[in-house]
């Protein structure tokens, strides 16, 4: 048997469920779920901003675990093997943007904690390869975060151009506090925006290398090369564009936002560009995890345990997080 926290209906809390344990399907794996971290997506799902394929569902889709199950036809794997399992949980293979190589916007996608079951949950039934293999040497608590914060970020960032070298975090969270350390990395430097009077976050972002923090209604003391909005607020696209170059780029890393205001076209003129990131791709987790190995991450989590799951969702929900929650079994 398994436990899972199901969602059954979009804006009530999650219930603790047994289940019989699921079998493999040809070409899946199950997984033994070591950690699954939480996501503002699920957030979306939870409080229903996303449309939902099904119900009951279980959310979850940053999710490290150990093969204890293998389907007819994998063979790449063995029982035992540790796994990520990221938001992009299909692709089909075969419409125009699979065969361009960018699976993130496939017509007949399947998503983790979204089309198919994830892991806020003992145990996860995966596509095989769609599962990430992990060899850095974390432990589950602190990977959990980079199956889908660490992902978002850098795919973000890839979005900013090699050419961006002061960049603007709006939103220092979970993704933001990833994609800092790895833009410092580079030698980029780091401004970093949070809700206002947020002195705690804006002191965590300067540890973690920010040159600046303030209020994400603050002028950055300097024009930014881009920006990469993380907070799922569409009154911060104008903000950032207006704190841009000519030139400059604005990228919205998340899946979901709230309406964008009107804002005079003088803030997008002179060449500045507005863009969004769509899902991941898997070229995007290998780039990323081999980047991820040369970069001595600090990757901040809270615990809870899988039956605390709403609390989570509740923190995150508040803005009461510094970094990521992690639910374990």
């Amino acid at each position: 048997m398994m436990r899972a926290m199901t969602l059954h209906k979009p804006g009530q809390a999650l219930r603790m469920e047994t289940r019989p344990l699921p079998a493999p399907g040809p070409g899946e794996v199950r997984l033994r779920v070591s950690a699954c971290a939480v996501c503002r997506t699920d957030l979306h799902v939870v409080d229903g901003e996303l449309d939902l394929p099904h119900l009951p569902l279980v959310p979850g889709h940053e999710i490290v675990g150990v093969v204890d199950g293998i389907g007819e036809g994998v063979t790449h794997l063995a029982l035992g093997d540790r796994l990520g399992v990221p938001w992009l949980g299909h692709s089909c293979g075969h419409c125009v943007f699979c065969r361009l190589g960018r699976e993130n916007l496939c017509d007949q996608p399947l998503f983790t904690g979204h089309g198919r079951d994830g892991g806020f949950a003992t145990h996860v039934v995966a596509e095989a390869a769609f599962c990430l293999p992990l060899t850095l040497p974390m432990d589950a608590v602190h990977l959990a975060p980079l199956m889908c914060a660490g992902l978002i970020g850098w795919r973000s960032l890839r979005m900013a151009g090699d050419d961006a070298m002061k960049i603007g975090l709006y939103g220092f969270g979970a993704a933001a506090h990833l994609i800092a350390q790895v833009a410092r990395h580079q030698r980029r430097e780091i401004f970093a925006f949070t809700r206002a009077g947020d002195t705690q976050a804006q002191a965590f972002a300067r540890t973690l290398g920010a040159v600046w923090a303030g209020g994400s209604e603050e002028a950055p003391p300097v024009l930014l090369d881009a920006a990469l909005i993380f907070a799922p607020v569409g009154a911060l696209v104008p903000l950032a564009l207006q704190a841009v170059r000519k030139g400059g780029r604005v990228v919205c890393g998340g899946i979901h936002m709230s309406d964008i205001p009107s804002f005079a076209y003088r803030l997008l003129w002179e060449e500045r560009q507005l863009l969004s990131v769509a899902n991941l791709t898997r070229a995007d987790a290998r780039e990323f995890l081999a980047v991820a190995a040369t970069v001595p991450l600090r990757v901040e989590t809270t615990i809870y345990p899988l039956e605390r799951a709403n609390d989570a969702l509740d923190d995150l929900r508040a803005g009461r997080l510094q970094g990521a929650a992690v639910l374990v079994p």
